[in-house]
């Protein structure tokens, strides 16, 4: 069956037409505005493709998520993140340079061909940004920038999209600090998209699609914070 192709002034299909094979894969467009992103999210789909591919969304099932009281905070962390903190020349920052964030997370790695991470999606995240729909969690040594995550955030709910780290435990620092202030801002989870064993071992689990899509409904209706006015805690 071809995939279905969307038009910029159509609705995105309903996730449970998302394919069993390739799991989640949805549909295909060419529409990355910040309008299409909100809807998308809105419904348990994301966009995932590389560069000079057409923008394909999807929506897996089961869908990886990290509910923010299972988050595993392990001894060897609280370590690091106590020697972090004793040193003040370390800091903890949200959305200081969100565009910097995506773009070392873009980086090459030792374990990928190349990025999802286009310059369209760049573009398209940072517009999210300025509308105060996605964050990022700095890590810095100084002015520089060491490590650290960015998501999309609508309601009290947020979609985490990609992390890096210059030092070690650098990223897992900066998600630690993130469920710090998503407990405080009253948060009950993040969305992790697809499976991975680095996930599962920080506490992430997949759940049915379904169970997934009913609890991001709520969520994303909830009014949500005034990012400007938030700053992080050492976890």
């Amino acid at each position: 069956m071809p995939l279905p192709w969307v038009l910029a002034n159509e609705a995105l299909p309903e996730p449970s037409q998302a394919l069993c094979e390739p799991n989640g894969l949805l549909c295909a467009g060419l529409d990355l505005s910040a309008a299409r992103l909100i809807e998308a999210y809105q419904k348990g789909i994301f966009p995932w493709y590389s560069e000079g591919q057409p923008v394909l969304w999807w929506s897996p099932d089961p869908r990886m998520v990290l509910y923010c009281d299972a988050f595993r905070f392990h001894r060897s962390l609280q370590k690091r993140v106590r020697a972090f903190h004793a040193d003040p020349s370390w800091s903890l920052q949200i959305s200081r340079d969100f565009v910097g964030v995506m773009k070392a997370c873009a980086a090459p790695r030792s374990a990928q061909s190349g990025t999802w991470i286009t310059p369209a999606m760049i573009s398209a995240y940072s517009g999210l940004q300025r509308l105060g729909y996605a964050q990022s969690i700095e890590l810095r040594h100084g002015d520089e920038l060491m490590a650290g995550l960015y998501g999309v955030c609508i309601g009290r709910m947020f979609f985490g999209e990609s992390m890096f780290t210059r030092v070690k435990d650098g990223s897992k620092i900066a998600l630690a600090a993130l469920i710090k202030l998503l407990v405080n801002e009253h948060f009950t989870m993040i969305d992790c998209q697809q499976q991975t064993e680095h996930l599962a071992l920080m506490g992430a689990r997949p759940i049915p699609r379904q169970h997934y899509l009913e609890q991001i409904k709520d969520l994303c209706q909830r009014s949500p914070p005034d990012w400007s006015t938030r700053s992080l805690d050492w976890p």
